[in-house]
């Protein structure tokens, strides 16, 4: 149950408004001097209101890392809301929240078991806390493309030959809105009295319409990341943390927070996050369920539309449930890759999607999606079938070849501390097959290395790799953005 009085209100945002009202001369941080001295063209498209507001952690505000304010009524009305026991507000996006979690979880040689489709920021976790990754392969569609949840069995595996893990960290639900079945592996996870950390970035919305799948933290997760900015109406980078249980110790994750948020946290973005909170209590089921209405429409449509086909529920072992706001659109049967129908999109059909692959677009539908949206969005898709389709039933073959699950190695030869510090030399990509590499390569979004520090680089990495840039995808992290040349860990060292 949920303070409705309590919920109602919006701490951080009514003690902005005093501060912002409240006449002084300032003679602190940030240098606009709350937007008297911003740029012309800034204030003229966005209005002086906002730098008003941009304040620093005054008096009458709060701190972020000792709160006792707004603050921290927001926080406690958060973890109210969303069901859990404390609640963290994170201005550094869920990155922050993902690498404190396993700061505050494993050390040096410690082992973390995790799916290898975990975001780069879950490496980086495992860079800066020297902690060794136990690897899961992820389930995947049959179409090879796309990379689904663990297994409650492959947990149970994991946990049974590495007894001595720190913590299981899962991804829920992953890019496409596919869930495993989380509170299975909960309960496997638990049956060994170590937590469960979620990356829930894109499951914040769940909790508040009983026709969404259910939310990591009601399915027995002990701690859970959510993008608010991904899939509520947070401004971009605010996100939060949650924990519930006895499991972690909330002195050493407010410490490792301490080491990832910026030490001037943006008080917009503290606000929005305390607004959008309030906006899912009192009006988070109405808003979903158009939501939700908005979706079913889209998916009825695109699929009479011929050659395209959406990703639907399946319940397998590694998809037990969908996001249904998550639209997955398949075209490769219009013989146009993934990369191709974003850019036609893009350029030519006036809608930008989310994610693209090899085969596949993704779409969040989200509160803020209107009717006119999803009518544009089956029209492009109308339009790419009846203008821009070439079938080339060679082409969806050996398109249907490559697979991002297929490329992935499990087994790092090095932990990805060492190598991330390890002396370093850079060959050719060609030349690095068999080296170990020094940093991270991936497809960007949605961001899941193909290459980290401490892996050895295949021949069929290589391929997936070029294939991607061939086909006009975009790669990230790599020190050569031609992707020319790799930094691997010296040999001779």
């Amino acid at each position: 149950m949920t303070n409705d009085k309590g919920q109602r209100t919006i701490p951080i945002l009514d003690a902005l408004q005093a501060c912002a009202g409240h006449p002084h001369a300032p003679f602190y941080a940030p240098g606009h001097k709350r937007g008297k001295g911003i740029s012309d063209r800034l204030a003229n498209l966005w209005g002086k209101s906002v730098f008003e507001h941009d304040l620093p952690e005054l008096p009458d505000f709060d701190n972020l890392f000792a709160p006792s304010g707004g603050i921290k009524e927001a926080q406690a009305l958060a973890a109210e809301a969303f069901g859990a026991d404390k609640t963290w507000f994170l201005v550094n996006g869920s990155t922050c929240g993902v690498i404190a979690a396993i700061l505050a979880t494993c050390g040096t040689g410690d082992k973390l078991i995790l799916p290898r489709n975990s975001h780069q920021s879950a490496i980086a976790g495992l860079v800066l806390s020297g902690a060794s990754p136990i690897f899961i392969t992820p389930e995947s569609d049959p179409s090879g493309d796309l990379a689904h949840s663990i297994t409650p069995d492959a947990v149970s595996q994991a946990l049974k030959e590495h007894p001595d893990a720190k913590a299981v960290m899962l991804l829920y639900p992953t890019y496409h809105g596919v869930c495993g079945d989380i509170h299975a592996i909960a309960q496997r996870v638990h049956h060994y009295n170590i937590p469960l950390l979620v990356d829930e970035a894109h499951g914040a919305h769940l909790r508040f319409h009983p026709d969404l799948p259910p939310s990591a933290m009601s399915a027995g997760a002990d701690l859970t990341i959510q993008s608010t900015h991904k899939v509520l109406t947070a401004m971009t980078q605010a996100s939060m943390l949650h924990i519930k249980g006895h499991r972690l110790d909330p002195e050493r994750l407010s410490q490792a927070l301490q080491l990832v948020q910026s030490t001037s946290p943006s008080a917009l973005l503290l606000a929005s996050l305390d607004a959008a909170r309030q906006q899912m209590v009192l009006y988070g089921e109405k808003l979903l369920s158009r939501t939700l209405r908005l979706a079913e429409a889209a998916r009825e449509q695109i699929q009479q539309i011929p050659g395209l086909s959406v990703l639907d529920a399946t319940n397998t072992p590694g998809c037990f449930t969908l996001d249904p706001t998550r639209l997955t659109v398949r075209v490769t049967e219009l013989g146009l890759s993934g990369f191709e129908a974003d850019e036609i999109f893009c350029e030519q059909l006036g809608v930008i999607g989310e994610l693209p692959t090899f085969q596949h677009l993704t779409f969040i539908l989200s509160l803020g999606n209107t009717a006119a949206d999803i009518q544009q969005l089956v029209q492009a898709f109308t339009d790419l079938q009846q203008r821009y389709s070439r079938p080339d039933a060679s082409f969806r073959q050996n398109l249907c070849q490559l697979g991002m699950t297929s490329g992935l190695i499990l087994e790092p030869s090095m932990s990805p501390r060492d190598a991330f510090f390890a002396p370093k030399e850079r060959l050719t990509l060609d030349q690095s097959v068999g080296h170990i590499s020094a940093e991270w390569i991936c497809p960007y979004p949605p961001g899941i290395p193909v290459l980290m520090p401490g892996l050895a680089i295949a021949s069929t990495t290589v391929d997936y790799l070029r294939q991607v840039q061939h086909l006009g995808g975009y790669i990230t992290g790599c020190s050569d953005p031609r992707l020319e040349r790799v930094n691997v860990v010296n040999s001779k060292d």
